[in-house]
């Protein structure tokens, strides 16, 4: 059963909606038995031996969010968290349903996943920048600022292929997070680097918010929904299980735990 409380600092009848989810479903078709090889699956495909059941990521979702707050998501592993955001980020398309979205999107999904192993830290920003659609000559101007808060100068003209998996993650939120966003789309990131840059990473995101961005954060660590959220939601099995203040939402989450 869904419950709901009314949500923290943000007036919903003068809040301006800035994403909209109305009867979202996400489904997979997955197959019925554990197929090993693609060799094997391909024989039982012409044979005809392949049977598929349909798995529900997402089922009837219907959720507002808000322009300058920031929204928790938590739940346990496969709960639809992370398809969630996939689709704000126009990565997947619903099964049902229609996800409306305004503004820019800066999705945080996994840092660093468009970078070249070959390439120096340096020539991967140049190479990030093209990707989102920066000139070279926009890129020199924001590079000074994301080796700055990467603090990866001495290693910047490095090949990345040498670099630690939390220096890869440094290098990429300075990238990801360089320009202003609308819509911030944060997946268990803000664990990277020590707890220096761990804050750094908290103070660039509230540096975000104020300037009237608006924070999707799926997160494990209670403890930080409860510090910077205003609402969250409780996602089980696909569905939208609780919505609200955070206290409350983590409240019911936990006690089903048991």
């Amino acid at each position: 059963m869904l419950t709901v409380s009314d949500p923290l600092s943000i007036p919903t009848s003068t809040a301006q909606t800035v994403i909209r989810l109305e009867g979202i479903s996400v489904r997979y078709r997955v197959p019925s038995e554990k197929v090993l090889t693609f060799k094997e699956y391909m024989i039982r495909r012409i044979k005809g031996q392949i049977s598929r059941k349909d798995f529900w990521a997402l089922h009837e979702i219907n959720l507002d969010l808000y322009r300058g707050e920031v929204f928790g998501i938590i739940g346990r592993n496969g709960a639809g968290k992370s398809t969630m955001l996939k689709l704000v980020a126009h990565v997947l398309r619903p099964t049902s349903g229609r996800i409306w979205v305004k503004g820019r999107v800066v999705p945080l999904l996994e840092l660093g996943a468009g970078f070249h192993p070959e390439l120096t830290g340096r020539e991967n920003i140049y190479l990030n920048g093209a990707i989102l659609g920066f000139s070279r000559a926009q890129m020199e101007e924001k590079i000074p600022h994301i080796i700055e808060f990467s603090e990866l100068a001495e290693f910047i003209d490095r090949p990345m292929r040498t670099y630690s998996s939390g220096m890869w993650a440094r290098l990429g939120f300075a990238v990801a997070t360089d320009t202003q966003p609308d819509i911030l789309i944060v997946d268990e990131v803000l664990g990277v680097g020590d707890e220096a840059f761990q804050r750094k990473c908290a103070e660039r995101i509230a540096d975000y918010r104020q300037l009237g961005a608006t924070i999707l954060l799926v997160s494990h660590n209670a403890a930080l929904v409860q510090a910077i959220c205003q609402r969250a939601a409780w996602l089980d099995h696909g569905k939208l299980r609780c919505l609200g203040n955070p206290d409350e939402v983590l409240q019911a989450y936990h006690a089903s735990q048991g």
